[in-house]
């Protein structure tokens, strides 16, 4: 017995159903059935790839996609398989199977093709392009990697995520070039729109099933495809004018009503393949079929009634092809001749029993419909006429349909008849109207001025300016990603003031969002605005209690700050939600770390790199905790396995610089110090260490340049001040000197130190006075180092000017 091929239809119609619901054990157990039904099939293999993906499986995922990815047979397959070896860290697999599968990926846009009632379960070619550029990216391949992320946002500049990882590359980046419409998109979004404003009349005299009369049918089809759906019906205004998915979904039950000045012929329900997987903007539809003349004659045959000669129609070009030909002979039918006929619409109907009719009679609405040019004369009804139409149901509802068309018919050139050509149908059941519809037309019969204007109501729904204001929602879309990607860009290069303003022309309702007051967040925090960041963290925690993105950051923030409480309370609160999330254990070792226990904040630390070995900051804070300790072996190894999970990260930079200085490598120190500030150039500490290690090789004039550069990024920073001061004091440069330190004694009025260095500039100016005054107010600051300032001030009358004190600065810690 053949195998039934509905098994495996059905089983992939279970998938869809089971993945689109979140239901992936399920899905998995399917997925195997199908693959034991269909060993040998890609697609079966995909899915069954697909769900262990889902589930985290990456190995299995792994084994199941490789043999169809490295054929190149079926793009799922590859898909799948460079995600499992993103996970796996086999990149150039991944890298080597997607660049092999090229053929079938690229060219594919499926930009506005994904609705609710629509899927595209295949990549198109700016999802692939991301994909690439992370395994780029991975493997150490940044240039590659922009390469691939630039491509993803030309074809999709909705790809946030592909935006995110191009600034954090590094890469210059001009975000009103990448947020902003593609010639493609412009188009298809006129196309979208002509369609709807010239397509709904010629889809309403036979429109489509009610949307849940579909959705019955299709859950009834052994063939339906939720993900990509093989069928659409004929009145779909999305098919017919080459629009997607979604825009169908959005015109499905507006009744829409076409201006053109001839209906199309043979439009009915019949179900037609939606759009492939090609890719690119859909075609406008195929141009209007002539209306055969046999068709006419057999209609006319079949009412049973005598049609008069009618003059030619003058149409213009639009409709030159439905009013070609001869004009219409005059046809006869038998008295009492009852046969079965077709109608117009295809179906098997009994004939009219009566076919003599009075020469004054009324002629046929669809007679009179092409006969538009000619005098109306009034008439009277014919009752064998009336009964027959009665007893036959169909015809019935023909004439019915007849009526909207001539309702909703193409005005002619001079504006005061209609000229409508006759829809010929193949439909094999005809529509059902509206209840209202139907009733406002045969309430109006006796006005024809009426009957086109009930029926014309709904096409006031379909504005034509529908097109322009598509176009303009998505530019109000891209213009709000361009203000936020802006704030972003600014901020992965650390240019913090100018990231600030970029959030601040961010609309309100999307500024008090959580993810964008993270990152102003986390501006004023890289800014050393620690107040105003804690009070951006604390509101992100409000509305999102859950969140554990970036509260290491937060933590962080709360250390400097010295708030044992609240960074206590945090930690809990952290890892109550969460014992498996990095951020939680870095905010607890913060935590250790403020109480000075220096080595359960190592723990923890180790603990969050454990749980995430890519989390770069965790290696950095576990170094600082080695320095503390004085292991600077071990240290150096954290520091350089943050600098290896990310190499941007100039925490890690900084990290090496400072122990090699503490073990008196100055020159090493020097070039690890300017590597971290070539990523970081805003960072005044960063430049104020570049100034110490060459003060230390006695390097004073290019320490003073890179002091002095410190002050300008940061004119509020006491320990840039504090440094320049020294550096003029060794060039004997009194009076500046004396200058810096009256400001920074405004900054710090209640330093120990600021005050023990203004006594000794006076004491070099020879202001024996103003000497003691400031060593005395250093002494009551400080008397921890009473010894050291009483030694100095004893030597007042000396000439020694060693000023060699150390400053405690180990609070600047980044």
């Amino acid at each position: 017995m053949s195998p039934n091929p509905f098994v495996a239809t059905q089983l992939r119609q279970l998938i869809y159903y089971n993945l689109d619901n979140d239901l992936v054990p399920n899905a998995l157990f399917l997925a195997g059935r199908l693959h034991g039904q269909e060993p040998r099939n890609p697609d079966a293999a995909h899915l069954l790839a697909l769900c262990n993906l889902r589930l985290g499986r990456l190995k299995t995922a792994y084994d199941y996609s490789k043999e169809k990815a490295w054929r190149g047979q079926h793009l799922g397959c590859v898909y799948v398989f460079a995600q499992t070896c993103l996970g796996l860290e086999t990149y150039q697999e991944g890298i080597q199977a997607l660049e092999r599968a090229r053929g079938l990926w690229a060219g594919r846009n499926y930009w506005n093709k994904h609705s609710e009632i629509s899927r595209r379960h295949l990549p198109d070619a700016a999802a692939v392009n991301c994909l690439l550029g992370k395994l780029w990216k991975a493997s150490g391949e940044v240039k590659k990697a922009v390469v691939c992320y630039v491509e993803a946002l030309k074809l999709n500049p909705f790809m946030w995520d592909a935006f995110l990882d191009l600034c954090d590359t590094g890469a210059e980046v001009r975000t009103s070039n990448l947020f902003r419409l593609t010639p493609e998109m412009q188009s298809y979004m006129l196309h979208a729109a002509a369609a709807a404003s010239h397509g709904a009349a010629e889809s309403h005299p036979l429109r489509a099933p009610t949307v849940a009369n579909r959705s019955v049918s299709h859950a009834a089809t052994p063939g339906h495809d939720p993900f990509n759906p093989s069928t659409r019906n004929g009145a779909d205004p999305g098919l017919n004018f080459g629009g997607s998915n979604l825009f169908s979904r959005l015109n499905e039950g507006v009744e829409v009503f076409n201006e053109a000045e001839t209906p199309i012929a043979n439009l009915g329900p019949y179900e037609d393949n939606s759009v492939g997987d090609t890719g690119g903007i859909p075609a406008l539809a195929a141009p209007r079929a002539p209306i055969r003349k046999k068709n006419l004659q057999s209609f006319s045959a079949d009412s049973g009634m005598r049609i008069p000669k009618m003059k030619p129609l003058p149409v213009d070009s639009r409709s030159k092809g439905g009013s070609e030909g001869p004009e219409v002979s005059e046809l006869s039918q038998p008295i009492g001749q009852i046969n079965h006929k077709r109608t117009v619409s295809g179906q098997v109907s009994q004939a009219s029993g009566s076919t003599r009719q009075d020469p004054n009679a009324t002629t046929r609405r669809s007679v009179r419909l092409q006969n538009a040019n000619t005098a109306s004369k009034p008439t009277r009804p014919d009752s064998k006429m009336s009964s027959s139409s009665n007893r036959d149901p169909e015809l019935k509802e023909m004439r019915e349909i007849r009526k909207t068309v001539r309702a909703t018919g193409v005005r002619s050139r001079t504006g005061t008849t209609s000229t409508v050509a006759r829809v010929v149908s193949g439909d094999r059941k005809p529509t059902e109207m509206t209840d209202t519809n139907t009733r406002d037309i045969r309430d109006s019969r006796g006005s024809r001025t009426t009957t086109s204007t009930v029926v014309n109501a709904p096409q006031s729904k379909a504005h034509p300016n529908d097109g322009a204001r598509e176009i303009e929602a998505l530019q109000i879309l891209l213009d709000l990603l361009s203000k936020i990607g802006a704030g972003y860009f600014h901020l992965s290069r650390y240019q913090c003031a100018e990231a600030l303003r970029a959030f601040e022309t961010v609309p309100m309702q999307q500024r008090e969002t959580p993810w964008v007051l993270v990152q102003m967040a986390k501006a004023n925090y890289e800014g050393q605005r620690y107040s105003e960041a804690e009070e951006m963290f604390r509101r992100v925690k409000k509305m999102s209690p859950s969140r554990m993105e970036d509260m290491e950051i937060y933590s962080t923030v709360l250390w400097h700050m010295r708030k044992e409480t609240e960074l206590a309370y945090l930690a809990h609160e952290l890892i109550e939600a969460d014992r498996l999330c990095p951020e939680a254990w870095c905010s607890i070792g913060n935590s250790f770390s403020l109480q000075r226990e220096h080595d359960s904040a190592v723990k923890c630390f180790k603990r969050a790199t454990q749980l995430d070995p890519k989390f770069a900051y965790g290696y950095t804070l576990q170094g600082h905790e080695h320095v503390a300790n004085e292991e600077y072996d071990k240290a150096l190894y954290a520091y350089r396995c943050a600098i290896s999970a990310e190499h941007r990260h100039y925490n890690g930079w900084y990290g090496l610089g400072k122990v090699y200085e503490k073990m008196g490598k100055y020159d090493i120190a020097e070039k690890h110090y300017k590597a971290a500030a070539q990523i970081n150039p805003t960072n005044a500490v960063l430049i104020v260490r570049i100034g110490v290690v060459l003060e230390k090789m006695k390097k004073t004039q290019a320490a003073l340049a890179q002091f002095t550069h410190a002050c300008d990024l940061d004119p509020r920073s006491a320990l840039s001040r504090f440094k320049k001061a020294h550096a003029l004091m060794k060039l004997r440069r009194l009076n500046e000197a004396l200058a810096e330190l009256e400001v920074l004694k405004d900054l710090a009025p209640d330093e120990a130190n600021v005050h023990f260095s203004l006594g000794k500039v006076y004491k070099m100016l020879k202001d024996k006075g103003s000497a003691i005054r400031h060593f005395t107010i250093a002494l009551n600051l400080d008397p921890k180092a009473a010894q050291y300032i009483k030694e100095t001030m004893e030597t007042l009358d000396d000439d020694d000017d060693d000023d060699d004190d150390a400053y405690d600065d180990d609070h600047n810690d980044i």
